[in-house]
């Protein structure tokens, strides 16, 4: 096989965040009479973890004097509404079956609070060997501290891995790792976002990742 060890992306890659995401953005915002956000405003704002999204989401960022207590606000709402409207993407499952039976090693690396990366992953991906999120000493995407301690427990070297992502922090991610990298298109970048930042290798639908993986 090309690989034998798939590092995965999370949100807007094997989980689809978006709805739950925007919509405690918008509670937050709301209820300290700060404007609402569209979806397509909180998708472009994504991957760089919730404190940037929050950054992203507030009039004047990290400036406005209520950005402390609002940031606050959205991580305690998230934690108790962060599966109302999240799914799996269709036919992840099933990927992540197959690449399963062919003895394939994963793990999920997100910028996601580590709690929430592990209690996502065993709701949903119980075929994943490891699971990391933000956790306090560990540099988060895109720098390459979280995928090297994922191959670390894995016991995996780069040269035998591949990372899969949707955004432009994936794939700088899977540059400082120095690993190659699929680029999903059903996330939260286009392809021509991805294009413009030096993406050259794509998975239209699921099911051609397997074939990516295993042939190349």
């Amino acid at each position: 096989m090309k690989y034998t060890t798939v590092i995965w992306d999370m949100d807007g890659t094997i989980l689809n965040t978006l709805e739950d995401l925007c919509d405690s953005v918008n509670f937050v915002l709301s209820a300290n009479g700060y404007p609402e956000r569209t979806l397509e405003q909180t998708r472009c704002s994504v991957g760089n973890g919730i404190r940037k999204l929050i950054e992203l989401s507030l009039p004047d960022g990290e400036k406005n004097p209520d950005f402390d207590r609002i940031f606050a606000e959205f991580k305690e709402h998230y934690s108790v509404a962060c599966q109302i409207k999240t799914r799996p993407y269709d036919g992840i499952g099933e990927v992540l079956d197959k690449l399963k039976e062919k003895g394939i090693k994963m793990a999920v690396v997100s910028n996601k609070i580590d709690s929430a990366v592990k209690e996502l992953s065993k709701e949903y991906f119980p075929q994943m060997d490891y699971s990391l999120g933000e956790i306090e000493g560990i540099a988060r995407k895109p720098s390459p501290d979280m995928v090297e301690k994922a191959l670390e427990a894995l016991g995996s070297s780069k040269d035998e891995a591949v990372y899969i992502g949707d955004s432009d922090v994936d794939l700088q991610t899977a540059k400082n790792s120095g690993l190659d990298c699929i680029n999903v298109l059903w996330g939260f970048r286009t392809k021509e976002e991805l294009l413009c930042h030096g993406a050259t290798v794509f998975a239209e639908t699921p099911a051609d990742l397997v074939s990516i993986i295993t042939e190349g």
